[in-house]
């Protein structure tokens, strides 16, 4: 008896742009089914603000296909029709990519004097988009995010055959890198400072006293405090943190540890920390030194102080460790839980109660993406620059936490800068020459009781690597040869490294060198042209024997 025939059921509820093909094989949208009777797009909760959003506008606008054919596509998200898309992420396409591409859109049909229609979405109108996200004067980094949050919303149109795709050629229907080096003119965040990150703790450490007291009343600051020690402990994201699950603490095999096991949506995988379970006096980690609480024992609190309003929790909020009765005058007493609107509120109002600036006198600028920062910054100071057991610290891989979290800070830069302008102030000291000692990359005033010098009797500094920096160094006409020799000997190093760590500690040696020492001998006449110009050739082709690879093996030595 041969197989039968399966016949899968279509869900007649699932939006559909209803349409029918021209002559040519084009797309049309049945004029009756715009616009719908419903033009809004319920979002339901999610962890933005925005519960819905109303297409309304760009009907009636000279473009109804577009329109409606981008309002069932949100629909078909909305609906799980197109994979696991999370609803958050879905608003951003509306709030951002659509509401920019649908504004443009009117625009183009009001300069074509038409209507638009689906075929009209191609290279040009793309091109156009791109333009006109460029003319609005906002950030690339922002014109970036707006048209990657556009292309997801077309490329399912495409899909389902609604517009033709140009996959690949000068056509193509969505250029292969619009923002090129776009990745380096956006600012991430920095890591706290050490002075930042004290005054913070400290002030966290009062905040989170009162949830260890009897009969506290749940509020959604104390649990954004108790959510803020996490963060600080461990480094995650925040979506994770927020979203974290009453089940999160799990059974680890070691003695006195649990693992806190949080769910990453955009990897669709989770993220295991191992957490000490001590005491609350003993330190948890080295790496928040300033906070004492056992992060373990800090959980197991928040989690029997919520447990009670468990059971009150709306559906989609059951199981959330993070809950509280809301104080809302629309709302007031139902239970809800946190949201990153909630924790920037909570964290502006402990900013102001504790006083707490940074370095400019300013409001002290907390999110989780800071801690996450710091958090990194701090493991791979105390275990001595070892980019693995960072990255494995923050769920990355090594490139990714030596690209995105090891930057240097605004400190150190503030530190090299002003090391250079010392460098111009010694070069133009009239006692250069008189009373400084020769070395290896110029001349220093004191190499055995100088800045960097070990200080003890016999002993004579080494520290070449800090010679940029340190008071008593200067540079003569004669020492070109041998600074130019050291110059090269570190841009050597940029192929016996990684790349981003030879830029956190080493590329500021070749750009002192050149807009410093150089640049300002020649200004002010104490080095000629051609004189730099044969040290530099010199020191290119036969470096001084001091700062030969073969002598040397590694700069580290003198650092």
């Amino acid at each position: 008896m041969g197989k039968r025939k399966v016949f899968t059921k279509t869900d007649l509820s699932v939006p559909q742009v209803k349409h029918r093909l021209d002559t040519a094989g084009n797309v049309v949208v049945l004029p009756e089914a715009i616009p719908p009777t419903n033009t809004t797009v319920k979002f339901g909760r999610n962890t933005s603000t925005s519960r819905g959003f109303d297409f309304a506008r760009w009907y009636n606008a000279s473009i109804d296909p577009i329109t409606y054919a981008c309002q069932r596509q949100i629909e078909r998200f909305i609906a799980g029709q197109e994979g696991s898309v999370a609803i958050s992420t879905v608003v951003g396409y509306c709030r951002n990519g659509l509401r920019s591409f649908l504004d443009y859109c009117v625009l183009r049909a009001a300069a074509f004097g038409r209507n638009l229609a689906l075929t009209d979405v191609n290279r040009d109108l793309i091109d156009g988009y791109l333009s006109h996200l460029a003319w609005l004067g906002v950030a690339t980094t922002n014109q970036k995010t707006i048209y990657t949050q556009t292309k997801p919303v077309l490329l399912a149109l495409t899909r389902r055959g609604l517009f033709p795709l140009v996959a690949s050629g000068d056509a193509a229907t969505f250029p292969r890198n619009p923002f090129p080096n776009s990745n380096r003119k956006g600012k991430g965040e920095t890591a706290l400072t050490k002075r930042e990150r004290q005054a913070f703790t400290a002030a966290l450490r009062k905040a989170i006293r009162p949830i260890w007291t009897d009969d506290i009343p749940v509020t959604g600051d104390l649990i954004v405090f108790a959510l803020l020690v996490v963060a600080l402990h461990t480094g995650r994201n925040a979506t994770p943190l927020i979203e974290m699950g009453r089940d999160c603490l799990r059974p680890h095999p070691k003695d006195n540890t649990v693992f806190l096991v949080l769910w990453k949506r955009r990897g669709y995988n989770t993220s295991k920390v191992a957490l000490r379970s001590e005491s609350d006096t003993e330190r948890l980690l080295e790496s928040t030194p300033s906070v004492r609480t056992n992060v373990e024992s800090l959980i197991h609190r928040v989690i029997a102080l919520t447990e009670p309003l468990d059971s009150e929790a709306p559906d989609d909020l059951k199981g959330r460790v993070w809950l509280y009765r809301s104080r809302s005058r629309t709302s007031v007493g139902q239970v809800t839980a946190l949201s990153g609107q909630l924790v920037d509120k909570a964290i502006r109002r402990l900013v102001a109660e504790y006083g707490l600036n940074d370095s400019d006198g300013k409001p002290l600028r907390i999110n989780i993406s800071r801690l996450r920062k710091t958090f990194a910054n701090r493991i791979f100071e105390l275990t001595d620059g070892d980019l693995a057991t960072t990255a494995a610290a923050l769920g990355n891989t090594p490139l990714v936490a030596d690209q995105n979290y090891l930057a240097p800070d605004e400190e150190a830069r503030r530190n090299w800068q002003f090391m250079g302008e010392v460098l111009v102030q010694e070069l133009l000291s009239l006692t250069i020459g008189s009373t400084y000692k020769d070395t290896p990359l110029g001349r220093c005033a004191d190499p055995v009781g100088g800045q960097y010098a070990p200080k003890r009797e016999g002993a004579t500094c080494m520290n070449f690597m800090n010679c940029l920096r340190c008071k008593h160094y200067a540079v003569t006409a004669d020492d070109l040869y041998k600074l130019f020799s050291f110059y090269f000997r570190v841009l050597a190093e940029r192929s016996r490294m990684d790349k981003r760590r030879w830029a956190r500690e080493y590329a500021h040696i070749p750009r002192l060198i050149d807009n410093y020492i150089v640049a300002e001998g020649l200004r002010r006449g104490s080095f000629k042209t051609a004189a730099v110009e044969a040290a530099r050739e010199r020191a290119r082709s036969q470096p001084h024997p001091f700062w030969s690879v073969d002598l040397i093996n590694s700069l580290e030595v003198f650092a």
